[in-house]
């Protein structure tokens, strides 16, 4: 895998997303203001009399849909700041105990191991138990908000170098400021939702109301569809980078690409139970969907339209090169590990070479 191309390639695409996502809101208040001109023009024909054009209406206009934008927005990311770790309790997260188990004591010291690699601080790290289903997540608004999940099916069925490449890839999300990047792509759609809603709002009275919030809404539930899609493609693309990331980061395409080949077998293989396990916990939560590792199956045809995850098949296809066939999935024997010396709790020290500069000399800057 040619990780450094792959992660250009994102970063560009990104880029490109952003701005389409910029222009698109610069379109939805256009469209309103549009909308709304369209509107009053048509109720003019209608009724009796000559109606003067009012005073102000673009900006008014204007103003009411950039407030219930970025109200929006601001209003949902607040609510999401600083919950990392409640959002992982929700999902049935709990705290990790390597103490009594061989599996979690591997989990702690692979963690350990790469956040002093990517020259991180080390994230709150907990298990999702009585998940059979191999996933895991990151969440978090910034380092001392930080938490890494992992399900309990990848610490049954990941041997240590599938686990590496499992938590590289949710450590890069992590380490590009994805989690946060989300959240706020999540608190501008909800803030573009919010423009349809106060169309709908306002067509609920009559007269002048119903003309002015049908205009509203069409252009709302435009706008927020594109969003959507946006929100969707750039979440999309940062998936290509957090495994193009591991790989870099573990050397190793095994190890993620074992874990994803091992995904793609135990839904093959228990297809039904795989939905029924997700059905009965936190990983089907929406603010918890478009951060896992991999997507849980379902939904209808136009939300797989809008999947924020790349399908599998094709991101096995990035990592080897190849197309590749499934992995059946069985326990694997967890040997018992000594719990690291100096573990990275706080991150590297500040001023000393870590590994990845060693081998990246433009980790650093990234």
């Amino acid at each position: 895998m040619k990780f450094w191309n792959h992660q250009e390639d994102a970063r560009s695409a990104t880029r490109r997303l952003l701005l389409g996502f910029a222009i698109a809101v610069v379109l939805l208040v256009a469209a309103v203001h549009g909308a709304l001109v369209v509107a009053w023009l048509l109720m003019a024909s209608v009724l009796p009399g000559n109606l003067p054009y009012p005073a102000g209406f673009l900006a008014a206009n204007v103003g009411v849909s950039l407030l219930l934008v970025l109200g929006g927005w601001w209003v949902e990311t607040s609510n999401l700041r600083g919950g990392g770790i409640k959002l992982a309790t929700r999902a049935g997260a709990r705290e990790l105990r390597p103490s009594i188990s061989h599996a979690e004591q591997r989990l702690a010291n692979i963690v350990d191991e790469l956040c002093i690699a990517a020259s991180m601080r080390r994230p709150q790290v907990m298990v999702v138990p009585r998940v059979d289903a191999i996933n895991a997540f990151a969440a978090g608004w910034d380092e001392k908000d930080a938490v890494l999940a992992v399900t309990q099916g990848a610490l049954d069925y990941l041997n240590r170098e599938e686990l590496q490449g499992l938590v590289a890839h949710e450590l890069s999300h992590l380490h590009e400021g994805d989690t946060r990047l989300k959240m706020q792509l999540a608190g501008m759609v909800f803030g573009l939702e919010l423009v349809y809603n106060f169309g709908d709002t306002m067509r609920e009275r009559r007269g002048l109301s119903w003309w002015f919030g049908s205009a509203i809404m069409l252009a709302g539930v435009a706008g927020w569809l594109t969003g959507r899609m946006l929100k969707a493609a750039v979440s999309r693309q940062r998936e290509y980078l957090a495994d193009a990331r591991a790989v870099q980061w573990t050397r190793s395409k095994e190890g993620l690409g074992g874990v994803l080949r091992k995904v793609m077998g135990q839904r093959r293989d228990t297809p039904a139970g795989y939905a029924q396990d997700h059905r009965h916990t936190g990983l089907a939560l929406p603010s918890v969907q478009h951060m896992l590792l991999v997507d849980v199956e379902g939904g209808s045809r136009l939300e797989r339209q809008l999947d924020t995850h790349p399908t599998l098949e094709d991101r096995v296809r990035r990592v080897y090169g190849r197309p590749m066939q499934p992995v059946a999935v069985a326990p694997v024997t967890v040997e018992p590990e000594a719990a690291r010396r100096g573990s990275a709790a706080t991150g590297a020290v500040p001023g000393e070479p870590t590994i990845a500069s060693l081998v990246d000399p433009f980790a650093r800057f990234t």
